[in-house]
């Protein structure tokens, strides 16, 4: 398979490694410090691109692939606002795109387990849930695209709750019907997320650390494989089958 990188950085390297590990061939590899842009692909050179890059560069990004009838796999977080009008530009071409805020089986595996418990703490609503999420000092959004998908989970479930907000360390000062967020970022961590539910009586706590990247790269190019030769929009359940 014939893959076109869409950003260059440690997890783009990360993802060439495992691609490599498995006999794929990396065509392209498009970043602002490589000598290759999405102006100088050749489409018809390519199977599929894995696109890990900032929230200001992806919705041009995966719009190119569509137009070009590449289909794309995309990590990228904190650009959701436009994610209805990409879903919408691939069906209008006839294209294949995939995104998934976590390509970690594992972390996916979490957020069924979110939303299980979530379903059974409808009846006990005197626990107030929060959400602490950390990584790495580099990642620039937050909270992290994984925390918004268990937020936005335990808020659909609850209906004590109508929102998510970003939060302080002083998430107890927030209005009940909110879900508090806590981003922290420090040193190299991959990523770490926990999900509370805390009583006067005591504390319900599920969490999901992560070791390094490679569980993330490896369910991008995993994903990339079972995308090729097909045309829609698809998420984590469609591959997983959840």
């Amino acid at each position: 398979m014939n893959i076109l990188i869409i950003g260059y950085g440690k997890m783009g390297k990360t993802i060439e490694i495992l691609a490599l590990e498995r006999n794929h061939v990396i065509q392209y590899k498009v970043d602002q410090h490589t000598p290759d842009t999405l102006e100088s692909v050749d489409a018809s050179k390519v199977d599929v691109a894995i696109e890990f890059t900032q929230p200001g560069a992806a919705p041009n990004n995966i719009r190119f692939c569509i137009e070009h009838g590449i289909p794309v796999v995309s990590g990228t977080t904190g650009w959701l606002s436009h994610k209805a009008e990409i879903e919408t530009y691939c069906h209008q071409h006839q294209g294949a795109f995939f995104y998934a805020s976590n390509f970690s089986i594992g972390v996916n595996i979490f957020f069924k387990l979110n939303q299980y418990l979530a379903s059974l703490m409808k009846a006990y609503p005197d626990y107030r849930p929060t959400l602490e999420e950390i990584h790495h000092i580099h990642k620039k959004d937050a909270p992290s695209g994984t925390a918004i998908t268990l937020a936005e989970t335990i808020v659909h479930t609850l209906p004590n709750l109508q929102e998510w907000i970003l939060a302080d360390q002083n998430a107890e000062k927030l209005p009940n019907h909110s879900l508090p967020i806590t981003s922290v970022r420090k040193d190299e961590i991959p990523g770490t997320h926990i999900v509370s539910y805390s009583s006067d009586i005591d504390d319900i706590v599920i969490s999901h650390t992560a070791h390094n990247r490679k569980g993330f790269a490896l369910g991008a190019v995993l994903v990339a494989e079972w995308i090729r030769n097909k045309k829609g929009v698809f998420t984590m359940d469609d591959f997983l089958q959840f």
